[in-house]
């Protein structure tokens, strides 16, 4: 195993501290890990980081579940639809995509690069939101914001696309969603969104099985020590201040997006 491999399985610990800690992010470090230190391919790459994303949420669901700090009806209305977007967009909107999608005598395009591409503005997004957005209170919002169904349900859609592009749960979207549209205190919101993220990966992992030849040793040994670091994660959450890990980590995110979005057109 080269350093790199030895790098990579250890990030993976970080992958399921990221999600026991905030509920999200998991996603936005899978993907790169996948790529740039285990060599693999990056469609393959979004397929893996579904399985690995899900099942960690999964399992750090159940300890929200047990102290009721999931919201089954906003995880269902955010969640049906969004089910059905990645299920969709990964068993026909993925396979559907020309490779390469654009080749003259100048210039291609492929795939690979594509989603690496995307997926990096996605970073850059998530890292804005992250650095820049300020603590505010779901009870402050409560009187102010109604349970607002449409936009919970469009939001579900929106993640569920881009979860099955970019093999991203979604986490830093889910959550604004849940605290500002359905009025869930935070602690609710990091829980509903694991079960969310956890049932949306999965279902897109499914759905593109019968497209992969899946490295199954490979993959269960990378999501155990995943599910490691979710415990983790859980058991810091107590201690650590959520917005100054938030700002911390959205500039972490900066970095590694501003690295791939460079490293996939200038190098």
């Amino acid at each position: 195993m080269s350093t790199l491999e030895i790098i990579g399985f250890s990030s993976s610990i970080l992958i399921g501290i990221s999600l026991g800690l905030m509920g999200g992010g998991g996603s936005i470090l899978t993907l790169p890990v996948l790529v740039y230190m285990m060599g693999i391919n990056p469609v393959l790459s979004t397929s893996y980081s579904l399985f690995v994303v899900g099942t960690t949420s999964l399992v750090g669901s159940v300890s929200y579940m047990r102290h009721h700090q999931v919201n089954y009806k906003a995880a269902f209305v955010f969640a049906v639809p969004s089910f059905l977007a990645v299920y969709l967009t990964r068993k026909y909107l993925m396979p559907a995509i020309p490779d390469p999608i654009i080749a003259t005598a100048a210039f291609s395009l492929s795939k690979d690069v594509a989603v690496m591409i995307f997926f990096a503005l996605i970073m850059l997004v998530a890292a804005t939101r992250m650095i820049r957005d300020k603590q505010r209170s779901p009870i402050g919002l409560a009187g102010a914001n109604p349970f607002n169904l449409p936009r919970l349900a469009l939001d579900g859609v929106l993640v569920g696309i881009l979860a099955g592009i970019v093999g991203a749960g979604g986490g830093f979207l889910i959550i604004p969603a849940l605290v500002l549209l359905a009025r869930l205190p935070m602690k609710m919101a990091v829980g509903t969104s694991l079960l969310i993220i956890a049932v949306n990966s999965l279902i897109g992992f499914l759905s593109d099985l019968s497209n992969r030849l899946v490295d199954w040793p490979f993959l269960l040994e990378f999501t155990a020590l995943s599910v490691v670091g979710i415990f983790a994660g859980s058991y810091l959450a107590r201690f650590v201040p959520g917005q100054k890990l938030k700002k911390a980590f959205g500039y972490f995110v900066l970095v590694m997006g501003v690295y791939i979005l460079a490293k996939e057109t200038l190098f």
